[in-house]
């Protein structure tokens, strides 16, 4: 019975050595977001980032290991999708509305997550930061990857192009990239450019919609 008393208020400690371990990591990447947006990755040091932060640099080191290691932490939490999962696209029969679904999960992470976007990119000059975009631009085009595999079981998803091609289509038309042209250089409204994806990927994927 004395041994149990023991191990409670050590499991308390841990808990609360841990949630102050997450408060600081979110600290942390809070004012490095901010930092790396207003100036830029490359020009955002691990100083800045710690004293932004109201932290000791080696604990910013303790943290997360480096700086790049805190960008990729910050992308992937902007990244993480609050939409449908493949469970909904499997379960949608008709291809254009199971289409919509991933194209409104994808379109919203793409928003969420463009600032950090083009921080990053903006930096690929850099080994680093270069290595991460391609890890990135890898990840995103598995994501639409998968997408297509439950795609191409519907009714009326295309036979004039091959999987690979039909990937190619959608990691294109709902990138970073074309999101940066139409609504953040062209003034688009985010619905106008999720409805433009929407509509130019079911041309491609689904031209005879049933």
């Amino acid at each position: 019975m004395a041994l149990q008393h023991d191990v409670r208020p050590k499991d308390r400690h841990r808990a609360v050595r841990a949630q102050r371990a997450e408060q600081t990591r979110q600290r942390i990447l809070a004012a490095a977001v901010r930092l790396f947006v207003e100036r830029g990755y490359l020009d955002t040091t691990v100083s800045a980032v710690a004293k932004a932060g109201g932290v000791a640099v080696q604990t910013l080191y303790l943290s997360f290991g480096s700086k790049i290691a805190i960008l990729e932490a910050a992308l992937l939490g902007v990244a993480d999708p609050a939409g449908p999962r493949l469970d909904d696209l499997r379960a949608e029969p008709d291809g254009r509305a199971a289409l919509a679904l991933h194209v409104a999960s994808a379109a919203a992470a793409v928003d969420r997550g463009y600032p950090l976007a083009a921080v990053l990119r903006a930096a690929a000059a850099d080994p680093e930061p270069a290595v991460l975009l391609e890890r990135e631009r890898v990840q995103a085009l598995a994501a639409h990857s998968r997408a297509v595999d439950e795609l191409a079981d519907k009714p009326g998803f295309t036979d004039r192009m091959s999987l690979q091609r039909a990937t190619d289509v959608l990691a294109a038309v709902c990138s970073p990239e074309t999101y940066g042209l139409l609504v953040v250089n062209q003034g688009w409204t985010f619905p106008d450019w999720q409805d433009w994806v929407t509509r130019h990927a079911a041309a491609d994927l689904f031209p005879c919609p049933r």
